[in-house]
């Protein structure tokens, strides 16, 4: 029962307030002056407090603060007799939770107190309910998602309802969602192995295959450079749409979102495919082909995306922009710092790209780092310390600064990741790749039903390093360890987030356009 202290010196007359709220069900205690009920909150842990404003000795505005500093959590609903401009100031600016103008309704009273003390639990409530009812929708939306846009609709969807549950202390309904999702992980599968290798050679028309990492550029992001007379790119490596769901209201002072939506990563779903793709509007095969001395196969030495920025002027001097280009990749947080102290360059530049690394180092640091896991066991808490990240970064301030000078901004990533927990046993010889969402090799065994093999990487445009070199790509959240030592990789790297496989997560990217506010 939550317990309630009415702080009034007319507290004798609103004794019908105070039965028709101990008639539902709340235990009330009274008291008719600021001094009195100071040291009652003192010695009595009361859930709300219900505050006169106007009572002789002591005011209620000269009371809140001394119950805020016994009690700084606990909610005060101010009652007044007058709406000056100055005194809701002064409450509001002493964190009053709410206020109420006399004449004194009992309703009015009661709605205060739920959304004081219940509002968490009425919300997860109409959420469940919600999504009850949403359910079979989504199950519908499922059975008859037949394109990209399709899959990218059901996604958002399902993100959508991901974050809307994940503060709801009802397990079994996240539950339900959960196996949802990997329903629709499976079918997603299923749709990529039947359409990827059509979209990659265009054997079907070209308004059916989605923008992909080597068609992004000339699709959607130069469009978007030529329209305005500054654009900053930023590729935040890993980034998935749930987490910037979350960073996104963060920006809603500084930008109107333009265009929110999805492109779809190449697979390997690993930075060395998609992002040096992304960089020079190429396949990995196109790459090597003409480039052959600035691409390293998996089991080569040597820095993977060493490149990008002169793949991108070669990108954009073959499409015939005469951009001001500047260019910036940042991996360590003094990278950061000394970037905020050059952003001239930037804000003169035409087309400035910055590389931002950090959400990477995040995911192998939660593999490698017990802390971090322990911070991050399950996809809420991996998406509230993305939050925390961003509100706390040189990025966040980075992005205030482009607003202010009117820069269109593109936030984009090269792949997303996905939390894997269910291991596919394969074997490969010394040369094969260690990435746990997709390996090449030479001698590859396994299971052909558990994975998507391409025998021949030409056949969807990736190099193969060796005549006999094959690819296989995992599942959902499938990932790949070998026979030996396996119980002991299976221990270490289950929930883990991993990618370069096949999943909604990993291969559908945020493509996100921000329009400064006008000031």
């Amino acid at each position: 029962m939550n317990k309630i202290l009415w702080v009034d010196d007319e507290i004798e007359l609103l004794k019908p307030h105070v039965m028709f709220l101990k008639s539902k069900g709340y235990e009330v205690e009274t008291c008719n002056n600021g001094y009195d009920a100071v040291d009652m909150i003192a010695a009595t842990a009361y859930d709300l407090v219900i505050l006169d404003e106007m009572m002789p000795g002591m005011t209620g505005l000269e009371t809140l603060p001394l119950i805020k500093s016994a009690r700084p959590s606990l909610p005060v609903i101010m009652v007044t007799k007058s709406e000056e401009e100055n005194i809701m100031d002064k409450a509001i600016g002493s964190k009053i939770a709410d206020y109420i103008i006399k004449p004194v309704n009992p309703n009015q009273v009661l709605l205060s107190i739920k959304k004081n003390l219940h509002s968490q639990q009425l919300v997860t409530e109409q959420t469940t309910a919600d999504y009850r009812s949403e359910f079979g929708r989504i199950a519908v939306q499922q059975q008859a998602a037949s394109t990209f846009a399709d899959w990218c609709a059901l996604y958002r969807k399902l993100v959508g309802w991901e974050i809307e549950l994940s503060g709801s202390s009802d397990t079994s309904i996240r539950e339900v969602l959960s196996y949802q999702k990997n329903e629709a992980q499976q079918e997603f599968s299923k749709f990529v192995r039947r359409n990827y290798y059509d979209w990659i050679n265009k054997r079907i028309d070209e308004s059916e295959i989605p923008t992909m990492s080597h068609t992004l550029m000339r699709r959607r992001v130069f469009p978007e450079v030529d329209s305005s007379a500054h654009t900053t790119l930023i590729v935040i490596d890993n980034m998935r749409y749930d987490q910037w769901r979350v960073i996104e209201p963060l920006l809603r002072g500084f930008y109107d979102v333009a265009v929110d939506d999805l492109y779809c990563a190449i697979l390997p779903t690993a930075t060395q495919y998609a992002r040096n793709a992304l960089f020079a509007g190429l396949m990995p095969l196109a790459i090597d082909k003409l480039m052959p001395e600035k691409w390293l196969n998996d089991n080569e030495d040597g820095g993977k995306n060493m490149y990008e920025e002169e793949f991108l002027r070669r990108l954009v001097q073959q499409s015939g922009k005469q951009y001001k280009l500047s260019f910036d990749k940042l991996v360590r947080p003094e990278a950061g710092r000394k970037l905020l102290d050059n952003m001239q360059r930037i804000y003169d530049a035409d087309f400035s790209v910055i590389v931002y690394n950090f959400l990477d180092i995040l995911s192998h640091a939660r593999t490698e780092t017990d802390i971090i896991r322990d911070l991050t066991d399950d996809e809420a808490s991996f998406r509230s310390l993305t939050r925390s990240w961003f509100e706390h970064s040189e990025l966040y301030t980075m992005l205030k600064l482009l607003a202010e000078r009117g820069h269109r901004v593109v936030i984009t990533s090269d792949h997303g990741t996905i939390r894997v927990d269910n291991p596919v046993r394969v074997t490969g010889d010394k040369e094969t790749s260690p990435n746990l969402r997709y390996k090449t090799g030479r001698n590859l065994a396994y299971n052909s039903r558990d994975v998507y093999e391409v025998t021949r990487p030409e056949d969807i445009q990736l190099p193969s390093g060796r005549l006999t070199s094959s690819y296989i790509f995992a599942y959902n959240r499938d990932f790949l360890v070998y026979n030996n030592d396996a119980n002991k990789y299976i221990r270490y790297y289950k929930n883990t987030f991993q990618h370069g496989g096949i999943s909604m997560e990993e291969m559908l990217v945020p493509f996100i356009v921000l329009q400064p506010k006008k000031r």
